[in-house]
């Protein structure tokens, strides 16, 4: 249900709110999310052609499982977001120029999106680069974090 203001996570009080999608049908959702941090030189410089390994381990195979998890957590960190039985998830991560590009998929079959556990997958992952790598610098900067795309429940969506 959403309130006269459009909101959906607001009840006819104005206040919080989960959505009740009790009455919706189940269908087969995706979710693609991507996250950009620019690596400065001395970072670039540790890549190995796969990842970056510094002393705290592997720093891409660490963002991936990072983000794995966090995408199994959202409802955990994000209010109001429903509890969902994963299908799968998986984040790949490359070098782009200057910067690392995360892109995070998740699915499921139920009644809602997967969006905000995609966009928290490439978040954390993201982080987690950061993390690992702030001993050379903390001049990474994480650029971007957007949704790429999204399939199931009442309508697609591509990002421009």
């Amino acid at each position: 249900m959403i309130n006269e203001q459009g909101f959906s996570h607001l009840n006819a009080a104005d206040q919080p709110a989960m959505v009740d999608v009790s009455g919706k049908t189940d269908t087969n959702r995706v979710a693609v999310a991507e996250s950009r941090i620019f690596l400065p030189e001395i970072v670039r410089e540790q890549f190995n052609g796969t990842d970056i390994h510094t002393a705290k381990g592997a720093v891409f195979q660490t963002a991936i499982l990072a983000g794995i998890m966090a995408a199994k957590k959202t409802p955990d960190l994000i209010p109001l977001c429903h509890t969902l039985l994963l299908n799968g998830c998986q984040v790949d991560i490359h070098m782009e120029g200057e910067e690392a590009i995360i892109r995070c998929t998740v699915k499921t079959t139920g009644k809602t999106g997967v969006e905000m556990e995609a966009l928290t997958g490439a978040s954390i992952a993201a982080l987690t680069i950061y993390d690992m790598c702030k001993a050379f610098t903390h001049g990474m900067v994480i650029r971007e974090t957007k949704l790429i795309g999204k399939t199931g429940g009442k309508r697609d969506f591509t990002s421009p």
